[in-house]
């Protein structure tokens, strides 16, 4: 089974997330961020057993933290990443760090 974990967003001009920072588990360590696209994102989570979860830096411990499931979903306009919806802002997807500013 494969492990991915998300700690951040790019989004589009119309504000829809296009892309996503994942990271994978390389020699029993998580690898730095590789920005994977929507359709890319999909396919990785959609292979056989892999598991997603949001990945949300914690200020107080200085270290990163799981966060949410993240899941497939079919909607009206197709297929996109969601976590479960609880109401907590911190962890879902669209609440991670954006980083269009940062990186294209």
């Amino acid at each position: 089974m494969k492990d991915y974990r998300i700690s951040g967003i790019w989004k589009d001009d119309r504000g829809v997330i296009s892309h996503y920072a994942f990271h994978t588990v390389q020699n029993g360590n998580w690898s730095r961020a590789e920005k994977v696209s929507k359709a890319e994102a999909i396919r990785r989570i959609e292979e056989q057993g892999a598991n997603a979860v949001t990945w949300v830096w914690s200020y107080t411990d200085c270290d990163w933290k799981k966060g949410e499931n993240v899941y497939v979903v079919q909607g009206d306009t197709g297929k996109y990443l969601r976590t479960e919806p609880d109401d907590r802002r911190k962890d879902n997807l669209g609440h991670l760090i954006e980083l269009d500013w940062v990186s294209n």
